[in-house]
């Protein structure tokens, strides 16, 4: 699987998806796969914080509701650390209320997606904030 990824990786970005649903990350994974994008995968918050250390990822999207470390947490560390302020983290959730959308920005999400979302709406958010054609 990963030898697929190492032949787009120089022409897509470098996505990281954080949910703790397993479908929901291999359906992310599949579609910005397909839409030539590298892709890395993280169950939790705790491990998306060494994951983003580790690869440098050009776009976060990152589930609300996960056990110990929820997205709105996993988000405010991310965008407190200077190396990783910068990286555009999209904020994803089954609920489309607006308290969770302000409550996104406030920890410095750029976008919110509501689950489930399509390959078109991933594709075109990598595209509009990490510079990256889909």
């Amino acid at each position: 699987m990963e030898t697929e990824a190492s032949t787009s990786a120089t022409t897509g970005a470098k996505v990281l998806v954080i949910d703790d649903s397993n479908t929901i990350r291999r359906s992310a994974e599949i579609f910005l796969r397909q839409g030539g994008h590298d892709v890395v995968l993280a169950e939790d918050g705790f491990d998306a914080l060494s994951k983003v250390n580790d690869h440098a990822p050009q776009i976060i999207f990152c589930d609300i509701l996960m056990p110990r470390l929820d997205g709105y947490q996993t988000c405010a560390i991310i965008k407190r650390n200077p190396r990783f302020a910068h990286v555009p983290v999209i904020m994803l959730s089954s609920k489309d209320g607006l308290f969770d959308k302000a409550r996104g920005r406030m920890v410095g999400s750029e976008e919110y997606l509501t689950k489930p979302f399509t390959k078109e709406q991933l594709l075109r958010a990598v595209e509009q904030f990490s510079g990256q054609a889909a």
